[in-house]
């Protein structure tokens, strides 16, 4: 005959315990389910359902759908203008990425000191970036005009002649590139600043007493520590460059001649022009696993690449 040497009080106290440990283990997750439900909701649900349409041709008259494989991909890749707005927005990220990387960087050492002017500077650089896009381009949509833009009119005033900023071809885009070089240059400078401030003066100070030049201290020592917050700047960049559209939008509306018709502009005329939702879906997963490969080839190449020191 069996026995059960477990009392009552030692079983409740054990039971208890258990249950205690739980929620202690449980009460962190507890904590993550909103912000966790939100992003789902908002970001990890609608990329499901992107990629659910994108194989599925809907008619958005009547909510029915039927499952086509993969002819939206195909007909997108047939397609010229999405051939056309893949160019123009490796065009525009041409035109935009270096420079605004070559200007944070100079504008970092520029500002990199602790004094109230620089701190003031800081702070007047960074505003265009928390700026709504909306204001920012109608404002150098103004700044571009022809006739009665104050880029034209400051030329006029040394001897230049109007230059057709938003009717050429060529320019239009150049346009929409300045636009962006200024709205981000503000982040990637206190970037810059960041990673200048972290390295060790040390270094500079070795540097100087071996007699090595300016070019020299920024070759040997800079550039390799500040190789880090350049390739994360760069692949932000590239990001906002392929993700770029209220600037387009707003500044251009994708002309002249379709000239600034960027990616994100064409999705948007698929999807809420010719309401193709579905092919418009395609475009989107596309760039969304377009840049989650960029980000993934960062990482890879700044595991295997990049040097955290001078070791």
């Amino acid at each position: 005959m069996s026995r059960d040497f477990r009392t009552g009080p030692l079983s409740q106290s054990m039971t208890l315990g258990k249950r205690w440990n739980a929620m202690r283990i449980l009460r962190p997750y507890l904590y993550l389910l909103p912000c966790v439900g939100l992003l789902g909701l908002f970001i990890y649900w609608p990329i499901v359902y992107s990629a659910w349409l994108s194989i599925h041709q809907t008619n958005i008259l009547n909510g029915r759908s039927r499952y086509v494989g993969f002819d939206n991909y195909l007909e997108l890749f047939g397609s010229d203008q999405f051939h056309h707005s893949l160019w123009v927005t490796f065009l525009l990220m041409l035109v935009s990425v270096p420079p605004r990387l070559i200007l944070a960087l100079a504008l970092a050492h520029l500002l990199r000191e602790s004094h109230a002017f620089a701190r003031l500077l800081r702070g007047v650089y960074f505003l265009p970036y928390v700026t709504s896009s909306v204001a920012i381009s109608v404002i150098w949509s103004w700044m571009f005009n022809t006739d009665i833009g104050f880029i034209n009119l400051t030329l006029g005033a040394i001897g230049i002649g109007k230059v057709p900023w938003l009717q050429d071809v060529n320019l239009a885009l150049v346009a929409v590139g300045i636009v962006a070089i200024w709205k981000q240059l503000g982040y990637d400078t206190l970037l810059f600043i960041a990673g200048l401030n972290a390295i060790p003066d040390d270094y500079y100070e070795a540097a100087r007493i071996d007699r090595a030049g300016r070019w020299r201290r920024f070759r040997d020592i800079t550039f390799p520590l500040v190789a880090p917050t350049t390739l994360f700047l760069l692949v932000v960049s590239v990001i906002d460059s392929f993700q770029i559209f209220t600037l387009v939008n707003v500044i251009t509306r994708g002309g002249p001649a379709n000239g600034t018709d960027v990616l994100m502009n064409f999705l948007y005329y698929l999807s809420f022009t010719l309401f193709d939702i579905s092919t418009g879906s395609a475009l989107a997963v596309l760039l969304f696993l377009g840049l989650v490969a960029i980000t993934l080839a960062k990482l890879a190449f700044a595991r295997d690449k990049v040097n955290y020191d001078l070791s």
